[in-house]
């Protein structure tokens, strides 16, 4: 590959954690350096992906370069196949890509030992010099770039908040069709209001990301609990049901107002599980009081004072922490709710903690 000997191998997770060590790179200039420091937070992450899914985790190549004379004994049927033979009491393995890989597998052996039979291959190159080694870290990772949040939950059946999303995407007659599924932010001139990324945050909001098991009937619960909530938010978003009928364009909806905003969506997620939580029964009466809020993003000529410094700055509309928290507020504010136990006040957006009676 690229004018360079390599061999392609299929190795026993028991043997990973044998024969791939970690160098460690943090005391060393970053000159020196021929892979970055393993991030240890990330470990966890994949090692769990790994006993969870033990019947159907999948992992790319590991990419290694060996530092010792090699022997390739070719099979008598194929010459390109056969027998590698190397020095392992003294050979070293540089990991060019996949250490954060190779130290999940190793936890995860830990745990699970029964794992050690399963396979993974690896790309074993010669090790040349400092400078290569660089070179093959940037070459591995030059065109992988992150896949879309909503590309990655469109994909991704073991994600059980994903798969309700999913649904409800197709069950709430306001959002049927009207949702990209790809993109994490619409297009100017798309005739979608929603991305299924900020869809899936404002689940999270309303119902944790904590999701019973798909095919469960705790699972049927929650979804249909979910449904029914949307679904009452969009009778009560006239806005969404004119552009859902063709009164109105969804383009010119998503310039003039912020009700399709995700930091919007977000704020409506909170404030369903505040309100299903306080009024389990009486929660739609609540949310109606929502009628009336000014969704408009500007005034005349200046921002709309209601979102003013709230979640538009500058003109813009912006999803940050704060904005998140500031959205929800408001929205509590305008229902007379409060949240996490603090009071609202009806004049502003700011929260404060209710003082003790005298």
């Amino acid at each position: 590959m690229g004018g360079r000997q390599y061999y392609s191998l299929l190795v026993p997770l028991s043997e990973i954690p044998h024969l791939f060590k970690f160098n460690d790179w943090a005391g060393c200039p970053a000159e020196l350096q021929a892979q970055r420091v393993l991030n240890k937070a990330r470990v966890p992450d994949i090692t769990k992906y790994i006993l969870q899914n033990e019947n159907g985790f999948l992992f790319s190549s590991i990419t290694a370069s060996y530092s010792c004379p090699v022997k390739f004994i070719s099979s008598a049927e194929n010459a390109e196949f056969g027998t590698l033979e190397m020095d392992l009491e003294n050979v070293e393995f540089v990991i060019n890509d996949g250490q954060h890989r190779c130290a999940a597998i190793a936890a995860a052996l830990r745990e699970n030992p029964a794992l050690g039979k399963e396979k993974i291959s690896v790309l074993l190159f010669e090790t040349e010099n400092i400078e290569r080694l660089q070179q093959m870290f940037s070459d591995l990772n030059r065109f992988v770039p992150q896949t879309s949040k909503s590309l990655g939950m469109l994909y991704d059946r073991r994600d059980n908040l994903s798969a309700l999303t999913m649904e409800l995407a197709e069950q709430v007659d306001v959002f049927r069709g009207m949702v990209d599924k790809e993109k994490v932010t619409i297009p100017r001139r798309s005739p979608k209001l929603f991305t299924i990324s900020a869809l899936y945050e404002a689940n999270e909001e309303l119902l944790s990301k904590k999701i019973a098991e798909q095919g469960s009937s705790a699972y049927a619960e929650v979804l249909e609990r979910a449904v029914q909530y949307w679904t009452e938010v969009s009778r009560i978003l006239a806005d969404w049901q004119r552009v859902k009928s063709g009164e109105l364009n969804a383009a010119e909806l998503r310039q003039e107002k912020i009700n399709t905003h995700a930091v919007v969506l977000r704020a409506l997620g909170g404030v369903g599980r505040i309100l299903v939580e306080k009024y389990p029964r009486d929660w739609p009466g609540k949310l109606k009081l929502l009628e009336s809020v000014d969704w408009r993003k500007s005034v005349g000529d200046s921002a709309n004072p209601l979102w003013d410094a709230v979640c538009i700055t500058a003109g813009s509309v912006v999803s940050n922490r704060q904005a998140r928290a500031a959205t929800l507020a408001v929205l509590l504010r305008e229902i007379g709710e409060s949240t996490n136990g603090r009071m609202v006040h009806k004049e502003t957006a700011e929260v404060t903690s209710p003082q003790p009676a005298d």
